[in-house]
């Protein structure tokens, strides 16, 4: 069956469980070795936890799922769409407060958190509201005034109710999860995606790692499934019939690629810059026969990538490369590795050239969480590093008279959970805005600016600078705040002082910044600060009418003692 005949997204699941070898690992831990679940007891233990969230929620309810990656996660993710609830990821790094503002949006009846430091930042959440029926954890969590159901238990059920998969009243266009992400406004808004729209992208995923393999790859994961990325690429994962390791964390991600040798990794632009920074630093320690080996490799593996020719000495040396270079190079990652594939942010062109060169094949894409997420993505076929490659297929892209790119399709979002202004302003007559910049060059989508006024980080995380704006100028004598650091390490601020506060001290700001910092999340925190004389005003051109920042004008005029803040 093909992928666009499948009703939902545990149709996909039923019918690879089918097919598949039911006693070969499909979940494997690399954390913990003994953590994993083969095909059947991954079916089993969703047809439990569904039994079991089905006694507290109603069609349609919220579902919290607060956990770091492990092979759980994917099982409750099925398990709520089975009980015909709606799955809500959340982010660990989450602070009480962005908590509390989620729960209360979305309102879940049931609560999942993989440990005890999880639970502690929602229990005072918990214990003030009444629609939170039950809380699931999966690991021991100490002894609390709130009932808490260990998973495990409810996997050790011998007595349930086995729901036929092909029986669900699911259809394409119900919501699969409600992925929170970050507004221009400050709140987050709640993204709808539909079982179709996940099942596009897994449609078109499987075509491009088509050409990549032939067999039932192996896939090392480690964003964050709260990320939208990540949360598609499991159902692509299923859909191939991969089996998943789930990585220790970013710092052992080399170590992990050797413990599983994976065929595919699919990771963010800060991932692939501190692997170029880290191989590069090697390259340049190179002397001699090896500095003119690994100079060839650069050279003559970027030729390659650019289409160019090669002579006959050149193919002779390439051969060389591939066999001392490339061969040894790959090895470090495991040797089976076919791709990897970039999402989530901007990824350097130097850096994306550089890896392709070595032989290590890395294919950009681009999306947004309003898209399920993925919109377009380079072929293995045809790698153009400067492009983010041509649409998939089923979703429409074009380009509007102001240079925005513009998407419809089955892929984009339902909508904005319970804020229907928001929605408006983004979906007009079937076509989302998605507040990027970019052109077609021979079908291959470029991205060249953005303006929407999200933050995005190297790991791909997005960032509302206007929340945290909104912070900073409560302190008492902050007048005004930028906060800077699109696709850079941290953030930074740019603060106009009160005409009457200016002989204040860099100690005493720092004072005041760092008090709001223990209120926000380890990537939203003010590393470093300037302080300028000049008011932003409508007078100036630096404010709107309506008094909004004219943040790109800002930028433009302090670019550059902004980015000095980075050396």
């Amino acid at each position: 069956m093909k992928l666009n005949n499948y009703n939902n997204l545990l149709e996909l699941f039923f019918s690879k469980y089918e097919t598949e070898d039911k006693n070969s690992i499909f979940l494997q831990s690399l954390k913990d070795k003994n953590l994993n679940f083969t095909w059947n007891q991954t079916y089993n233990c969703i047809q439990k936890l569904s039994n079991h969230i089905q006694k507290y929620i109603s069609s349609k309810d919220r579902c919290l799922l607060i956990s770091e990656n492990r092979p759980e996660w994917l099982i409750c993710d099925l398990a709520i769409m089975l009980a015909d609830g709606i799955t809500v990821p959340a982010y660990t790094t989450y602070t009480e407060r962005d908590y509390e503002y989620l729960i209360n949006d979305c309102k879940p009846s049931v609560i999942i958190v993989s440990d005890n430091s999880q639970f502690e930042k929602v229990k005072n959440i918990i214990s003030k509201v009444d629609f939170i029926k039950n809380v699931i954890s999966f690991e021991n969590i100490e002894i609390s005034e709130i009932e808490i159901t260990n998973i495990n238990k409810i996997f050790e059920e011998t007595n349930y109710f086995e729901k036929n998969f092909h029986k669900i009243n699911l259809t394409r266009k119900d919501i699969s999860c409600i992925i929170y992400t970050s507004g221009t406004q400050g709140n987050p808004k709640g993204v709808m995606l539909s079982h179709g729209g996940i099942l596009n992208n897994c449609e078109g995923s499987a075509e491009l790692l088509s050409e990549i393999i032939n067999y039932k790859p192996k896939f090392l994961t480690w964003l964050p499934l709260s990320h939208s990325y990540e949360h598609t690429v499991q159902f692509v994962q299923i859909a191939v019939g991969a089996k998943v390791f789930y990585a220790e964390s970013i710092d052992k991600l080399v170590k992990n690629m050797n413990d599983c040798s994976p065929d595919i990794m699919t990771a963010v632009p800060r991932f692939y810059q501190n692997l170029y920074q880290k191989i590069s630093s090697t390259f340049n320690k190179a002397t001699g026969i090896k500095k003119f080996l690994v100079q060839s490799t650069l050279n003559l593996g970027e030729k390659k990538l650019l289409k160019n020719s090669l002579s006959l000495y050149e193919r002779l040396i390439n051969l060389i490369c591939e066999k001392l270079v490339r061969k040894k190079i790959k090895s470090q990652f495991g040797g089976s590795l076919k791709a990897f594939i970039s999402g989530g942010g901007a990824l350097d062109y130097k850096v994306g050239v550089f890896l392709n060169a070595i032989g290590l094949p890395t294919l950009q894409g681009y999306g947004l969480t309003e898209t399920s997420p993925v919109v377009s993505c380079n072929s293995i076929k045809n790698i153009r590093i400067d492009t983010v490659g041509p649409p998939f297929k089923g979703n429409e892209v074009k380009i509007a008279d102001d240079g925005e790119i513009l998407i419809k399709g089955e892929n984009v979002m339902l909508g904005y959970w319970n804020n229907s202004v928001e929605t408006n302003k983004v979906i007009k007559n079937g076509w989302l805005n998605t507040g990027d910049i970019g052109h077609f060059d021979n079908g291959f989508l470029k991205i060249t600016d953005r303006k929407k006024d999200i933050l995005i980080t190297p790991g791909g995380e997005n960032i509302s600078p206007i929340k945290i704006e909104n912070d900073l100028i409560k302190i008492e004598f902050i007048e005004q705040a930028l906060v800077y650091g699109d696709n850079k390490p941290f953030l930074v601020a740019l603060f106009v002082l009160s005409s009457d506060k200016k002989d204040i001290s860099n100690e005493v700001i720092n004072n005041e910044v760092e008090k709001i910092n223990k209120h926000l999340s380890k990537i939203e925190k003010i590393k470093k600060f300037i302080v300028v004389d000049k008011q932003f005003s409508i007078e100036n051109g630096l404010m709107t009418p309506t008094l909004k920042l004219k943040r790109y004008k800002i930028i433009q005029e302090y670019k550059n003692q902004l980015e000095k803040l980075y050396k």
